[in-house]
């Protein structure tokens, strides 16, 4: 007999590790970190805790969807290097 999972995520005193990033994380980081969407990790990550699939089916539209699971994931070196390039010009505003 299986309980069924809670159909909300948990709140954000709730972290889990984030196999990206190394760190503990909670569940509003991991649902805006891909520019306003979700990781592309997001259902994977927190399939354990609630039915994250379900849930962001139902916030999302088809196309944010596509986006944030079915575009492949772009090289970590070239994430890297985008992420480095936004620090630098972020310093530069300043």
């Amino acid at each position: 007999m299986s309980a069924e999972l809670p159909g909300v995520p948990p709140s954000d005193d709730y972290p889990i590790r984030c196999r990206k990033l190394g760190q503990l994380i909670h569940y509003g980081y991991c649902c805006r970190e891909n520019q306003g969407l979700p990781c592309a990790r997001t259902l994977d990550c927190w399939y354990p805790f609630f039915n994250v699939a379900e849930y962001l089916r139902g916030v999302l539209s088809s196309e944010e969807w596509a986006v944030a699971f079915t575009t492949p994931a772009q090289p970590k070196l070239l994430s890297l290097v985008e992420m480095i390039e936004r620090a630098q010009k972020n310093v530069n505003k300043t």
